[in-house]
């Protein structure tokens, strides 16, 4: 099966992420503004959080929790960091988010941060996969008939 590194060949490494002192309000215009539904929060070079649309929605709602806009991320933030590797397989990659319920996973290469995979990333690599298997089978059974 293919590993995490193909699936960031395809889609790009760019990681667009928050310092641990950014506000709510400050993530949540960036990832509207990127249109991704999470980022990583970094204390300089290294990922100590994700924050993601699903972290504000929860605490958004929770009546234990003041939600303000300008509560500093790392208040909401999921930590700690679950993450995969580059020479992890796509399906360690979906075992993980199925199993922790996660829709973006870190990427990290000897503990930096090179990029980010969604489930949406994870199932477009797979759907991808499957259509060259059926094109290639699809060759294989035209030359054969007579």
């Amino acid at each position: 099966m293919a590993a995490v590194k193909d699936v960031l060949k395809e889609k790009g490494n760019k990681v667009w992420s928050v310092p641990i002192t950014a506000t709510t309000r400050q993530a949540l215009i960036l990832m509207a503004d990127q249109k991704i539904g999470a980022v990583p929060v970094m204390d300089g070079e290294k990922i100590v959080g994700i924050f993601s649309e699903r972290d504000f929605a929860r605490n958004a709602v929770s009546s234990d929790q003041n939600c303000s806009l300008e509560a500093p991320v790392s208040s909401l933030m999921s930590h700690p960091v679950l993450y995969v590797t580059p020479d992890q397989s796509i399906e360690d990659c979906m075992t993980v988010m199925t199993a922790k319920h996660l829709r973006h996973l870190p990427v990290l290469e000897k503990g930096t941060l090179i990029g980010m995979i969604s489930i949406g990333d994870v199932v477009k690599f797979i759907m991808a996969e499957k259509q060259s298997t059926i094109e290639g089978l699809e060759h294989f059974l035209w030359i054969n008939t007579i």
